[in-house]
């Protein structure tokens, strides 16, 4: 599966900003997709994910009630709908797919990843 994440940008502290994801190739095989977030200097961490099938959703408890994720299945497409950002959300997000039925909290579980998007949040 390939993936493209577009959408990042430079947002004041307070506003919002859309993610999206947009998967091509054996797409039929992937069972969930995810969005996963790394600063500078730190490991890359959970933000959310979306099984392909049902629509379940799973987010970080710092993200939780903020962000959410969505799915387009005609268009193979994930979405990251961002608001009330936070300065310590400034990070290089990343989308990625699995194929594995479980762990879509866990990066590992994760085989496919699309080349991240710049996120900065302003003070």
């Amino acid at each position: 599966v390939q993936l493209q994440a577009s959408g990042g940008g430079l947002v004041q502290a307070g506003g919002s900003l859309e993610l999206s994801c947009a998967a091509a190739g054996r797409t039929f095989s992937s069972s969930a997709m995810g969005w996963f977030r790394q600063a500078p200097g730190q490991e890359r961490e959970f933000v959310a994910a979306i099984t392909w099938r049902t629509g379940r959703t799973y987010y970080a408890d710092s993200v939780k009630g903020r962000f959410t994720i969505s799915r387009d299945n005609a268009k193979n497409t994930v979405y990251l709908q961002m608001d009330s950002l936070k300065p310590e959300d400034t990070a290089i997000y990343f989308c990625a797919a699995t194929t594995l039925p479980y762990g879509f909290t866990t990066k590992g579980t994760y085989t496919s990843w699309g080349q991240g998007t710049l996120v900065t949040v302003s003070s």
